[in-house]
């Protein structure tokens, strides 16, 4: 690839647009762009983003989706939704670059549990699904959404009345209740068929439908076993998964699967299987493999904060104890937000009155003296406001509350003390 290739992310604001945005902006010959039809959260990462974009059930999606790949010179979409998945699918031939996506047939069936349960139920490890409420045998059993996402909408049914009350059963698949360990596996199917990766992973802690806590565990010739039958059967291409649960007997059986990045695939990117851009350069027919680190590693998710602000500035002063250092180390947060603004073009500025010989500290502490542009090693007495040449487009930073308090009130300029550094950091990279 002698340019960058330039790959769409639609919609970007969900879980795993995060994740394909995390997997890919640091690859070099990669570009990503975002677009989204509300304006979510992948406005705050996605440096080339656009915001209130059709959606596909818009008359004009197609038109506007075609615009954006010529403007962009896209060559590669990855969908991010299963319904958009299926779209996509469907009107292959309408649109102007590839789609991630192996077929219609593919994107039909994982999309819908019916139709995957229909796929598979001659096999063992199909769970015991029910076609109609008259058909349940017994109580408890679980009902979910035919086309739901994750386990939004899903529930124990404990009493025939429950599904009753249903206002739309046909929308729902009543299956027989599974108790036992469930785990999510993450699988690499290349385009010639061969399967390159398969990763299980449990879901330790859900919050909203999603699995915000997950650990790798080892592959079993049971669940390997599984998913090289869903692989072949549906013919799958990319980066998928599917989920599969133990039952009263401890057997797994499948609840579903999906043919798009997860966003807990960062589980395993983390031992060296990056699936964004596997699936980059396999639909691009490029012939991949995958080698693994071998060990286990766990992700634990919360929420994460980025922030854009009003506020111009060019110039940047800086204390050093306690502000650039924390207990006599490097504070890392600090210097990621030094290299950061210097990469903004910005001009750093240390202010300090570190006591003792200050180059033999920077030294000590593996800092380059020439991450500042100027240095001011100031005598205590002094005062730090008296070394602020300009007048606006400037901030301070020290972690000392008096000395923040001097400088706004003599020079009326914008002060920080470490805990707010993040929101001075533009994340769309």
């Amino acid at each position: 690839m002698n340019r960058k290739t330039n790959v769409l992310v639609f919609p970007c604001g969900a879980e795993s647009a995060m994740e394909i945005h995390l997997a890919l902006k640091d690859v070099m010959n990669i570009r990503v762009v975002g677009a989204s039809k509300r304006e979510d959260h992948g406005r705050m990462v996605y440096a080339n983003y656009y915001g209130n974009f059709p959606n596909i059930a818009e008359e004009n999606f197609l038109q506007e989706l075609n615009r954006l790949i010529e403007k962009e010179s896209i060559d590669l979409i990855l969908p991010t939704h299963d319904t958009v998945l299926v779209y996509m699918a469907r009107n292959l031939d309408k649109i102007g670059a590839r789609v991630a996506v192996p077929g219609l047939r593919q994107a039909e069936i994982c999309r819908s549990k019916k139709k995957i349960y229909a796929l598979f139920r001659e096999h063992d490890f199909n769970p015991a699904v029910f076609d109609s409420i008259d058909a349940v045998p017994a109580y408890p059993i679980y009902a979910k959404l035919d086309e739901g996402q994750g386990s939004k909408g899903a529930f124990v049914v404990h009493n025939r009345q429950q599904l009753e009350d249903l206002p739309d059963p046909e929308n729902y698949v009543f299956m027989e209740l599974l108790p036992g360990e469930e785990l999510t596996v993450d699988c690499f199917t290349d385009r010639h068929g061969k399967i390159r990766f398969m990763g299980p992973r449990t879901r330790k802690r859900v919050f909203d439908g999603v699995s915000v806590n997950s650990a790798s565990v080892p592959l079993t010739p049971e669940v390997e076993a599984i998913g090289r039958m869903v692989s072949d059967t549906i013919g799958i291409r990319g980066a998928w998964y599917f989920q599969v649960k133990k039952d009263v007997n401890g057997r797994f059986r499948l609840l579903e699967a999906s043919v798009k990045v997860a966003g807990n695939m960062n589980v395993f990117r983390g031992i060296g299987v990056n699936f964004p851009l596997l699936m980059v350069y396999d639909y691009l027919d490029y012939d991949v493999e995958v080698i693994p680190n071998d060990y286990r590693i766990e992700v634990d998710r919360a929420l994460f904060s980025r922030y854009t602000v009003d506020l111009e500035y060019d110039t940047i002063y800086i204390d050093f104890d306690d502000t650039i250092t924390k207990e006599g180390r490097v504070n890392q947060n600090v210097m990621m937000f030094l290299y950061h603004q210097k990469n903004k073009g910005r001009t750093l500025k240390l202010i300090t009155k570190h006591q003792g010989n200050l180059e033999e500290t920077l030294d000590k502490l593996s800092i380059h003296r020439g991450i500042f542009d100027v240095i001011h090693h100031i005598p205590m007495e002094d005062e730090k406001y008296n070394y602020i040449t300009e007048k606006e487009r400037v901030i301070f930073i020290d972690n000392a509350y008096g000395e923040r308090l001097k400088v706004k009130r003599k020079l009326n300029l914008p002060v920080f003390d470490v805990d707010a550094l993040a929101t001075l950091i533009d994340w769309r990279e």
